[in-house]
């Protein structure tokens, strides 16, 4: 098999032989893109493995001697670690240590079903590698630009949220609305968004409340001003009026929760020390607040 890297060619040589190579031997690569690997996708291959024999050798490559570091297959290496196998079958490849990890990061990116903060990763460690602008690197990977200039925006993200996204409890679209705040209001608006299963729409929603608290909170005000609105029925008996369309309730009493937070943080920061526990009900939430009075001389 021929690797392309950026320019340049590495040629698999011509009757390549498949060497066993001690599993006690082999590392992890330094450089693979892929943090999580799911136990049950591992013990699913280890099992064709085992009925199946192992149909496509690990690549590797001798960075000491007798000492090896994956290039591609950590997936089947670390089912064969499952299976308590001795030796891999492994295409051991003479490569320096920048082209291992090129190698590793290209591999991954055309076969693996990398997490938008795996794959965000890859991108920003080959422009490093090969000094390359986003524009080189998105004509190199068959990408437009505006692709890798979004993906790469993600490693801003902080750590809590990359972490939920890495590992399948965020969707990358969540993640674009929290680029919007700090890393502060990312992580409040994270376990929100965790808790309450909130939707990309709520959680938009929740991020214009922390931006802009004053015009939130005065929508929240008109929704609930506009529900409370009745006019009478044929039989003389009140009605609701039908309010004009407009953000769901639920999402209104999000924005209410969201801008009462940022109104609480606001005080604290202007000096006050007001305490405030917070829980949720079946019924609504629930705020206890407690603002301390002056000190009397």
């Amino acid at each position: 098999m021929a690797f392309s890297f950026f320019g340049k060619k590495q040629e698999t040589p011509k009757g390549t032989t498949v060497t066993e190579v001690p599993l006690s031997a082999i590392v992890p690569n330094r450089h693979q893109p892929r943090k999580v690997f799911t136990p049950d996708a591992i013990s699913e291959l280890a099992a064709t493995i085992k009925e199946h024999g192992l149909l496509q050798p690990i690549v590797v490559r001798e960075y000491e001697p007798e000492h090896y570091e994956i290039i591609a297959g950590e997936r089947r290496f670390r089912a064969m670690q499952a299976l308590k196998m001795e030796t891999a079958p492994a295409i051991v490849q003479k490569m320096s240590d920048d082209e291992s990890a090129e190698m590793a990061l290209i591999e991954n990116l055309q076969r693996e079903n990398l997490s938008p903060i795996e794959e965000a990763q890859a991108y920003a460690d080959l422009m490093r590698l090969n000094q390359l602008t986003q524009l080189q690197l998105a004509d190199e990977m068959g990408k437009s630009q505006s692709f890798v200039a979004n993906k790469l925006r993600l490693l801003k993200l902080s750590d809590p949220v990359q972490d939920a996204i890495m590992n399948g409890e965020l969707s990358e679209r969540h993640g674009r609305e929290l680029l919007k705040v700090d890393d502060y209001h990312q992580q409040v608006l994270l376990h929100d968004i965790l808790a309450h299963n909130l939707t990309v729409r709520d959680t938009e929603a929740a991020v214009e409340a922390v931006l802009h608290p004053e015009a939130a909170a005065a929508k929240v005000a008109q929704a609930a001003a506009a529900a409370a609105v009745a006019e009478p029925s044929a039989t003389g008996k009140a009605k609701p009026k039908k309010p004009r369309r407009r953000t769901p309730i639920t999402h209104d009493a999000r924005m209410a929760v969201s801008t009462l937070r940022q109104s609480l943080k606001m005080i604290r920061e202007a000096g006050l020390d007001v305490q405030a526990t917070e829980n949720e009900s079946e019924t609504g939430y629930h705020f206890d607040i407690v603002i301390p009075k002056p000190k009397k001389d």
